[in-house]
């Protein structure tokens, strides 16, 4: 069983596959990086300075007591978190879309497949055998 396991492992698609995963894990590191880091300052930048992850609609506000301590904590409808997630996908798509675009550049087209001459029919082969059975 251990020698079973082995050969599966080993097996090119299970390697093939624990590095794509590994990769996609880096890129994502990369992308939030990059989506986070770079393009949110700036996108904030245009929209006059604004923080999308500030922007709630408070629905109770928190009770604080006399010594500081918060009894009650603020319940708020957090949509600048929604809204800079979907910032985020429409920039991590389209970084991806850019990705593939210029990976499948690089492809190089496939060789043209000759079609083989093509041979006598079913019905002409049938005549051919009736003729030569007649004879």
């Amino acid at each position: 069983m251990l020698k079973e396991f082995k050969d599966f492992i080993m097996t090119g698609n299970v390697i093939d596959l624990a590095v794509a995963v590994l990769l996609a894990g880096a890129m994502g590191l990369v992308v939030s990086g990059f989506v986070g880091d770079i393009m949110m300052p700036i996108v904030g930048h245009f929209a006059g300075g604004v923080d999308f992850a500030d922007l709630k609609v408070v629905l109770d506000e928190a009770v604080v007591a006399a010594d500081g301590a918060v009894t009650k904590p603020e319940n708020a409808i957090l949509y600048g978190k929604w809204i800079n997630a979907i910032i985020n996908l429409i920039i991590v798509g389209f970084v991806l879309f850019m990705i593939v675009k210029a990976y499948n550049k690089t492809k190089t087209p496939p060789a043209p497949v000759e079609e083989a001459p093509k041979g006598p029919t079913a019905e002409e082969l049938l005549v051919e055998i009736r003729d030569a059975l007649r004879k």
